[in-house]
């Protein structure tokens, strides 16, 4: 028997078919593409629009952006000179602070020293004579009492006393 015409008969349908598939996948493919072509023109309609004004819109920003940042940059260094400044003037302040401190303290102190000073010596110079002024005083008073009241009273003669 003669297979050959039978493999020739199959092979025949097999191509028929691919070429069915091919064709099925051709036109699906054309659809496909005219679909995607559709939607590729919508996008470029509606996105390139937005593109064009968002890249207009960065072209004009652009040198204000630079110019922020140049400000920034400046304002930067600008502020940190003044707060070096600002903390050697601090700093400087603070160290005088402590020394107005110190000579006050000083001051206070010695002033304290003069005042008790003085009064040891007011003490010695007023109150010593005061006291010895009023001792003496005391004593005159009591001298001229003791000769006001012997006047008065005559004492009676000691040679009556013994009879």
């Amino acid at each position: 028997m003669n297979y050959l015409p039978i493999f020739v008969a199959i092979t025949s349908v097999a191509v028929v078919i691919q070429a069915g598939i091919l064709a099925g996948m051709f036109f699906s493919m054309r659809k496909t593409s005219s679909r995607m072509e559709a939607l590729a023109a919508d996008v470029s309609s509606k996105i390139l629009p937005t593109a064009e004004l968002a890249h207009s819109i960065l072209t004009d920003v652009r040198p204000k952006i630079e110019n922020i940042a140049a400000n920034v940059s400046a304002s930067t260094t600008l502020i940190n000179g003044q707060i070096e400044r600002l903390d050697a003037t601090v700093g400087e302040f603070l160290d005088r602070a402590r020394i107005q401190v110190i000579r006050t303290d000083e001051l206070v102190g010695r002033a304290l020293d003069r005042v008790e000073a003085t009064s040891e010596s007011v003490q010695k110079t007023v109150s010593v004579p005061v006291r010895q002024f009023s001792g003496l005083m005391r004593g005159v008073s009591a001298g001229l009492e003791y000769l006001a009241t012997k006047k008065r009273r005559e004492p009676a003669p000691q040679d009556e006393m013994f009879i």
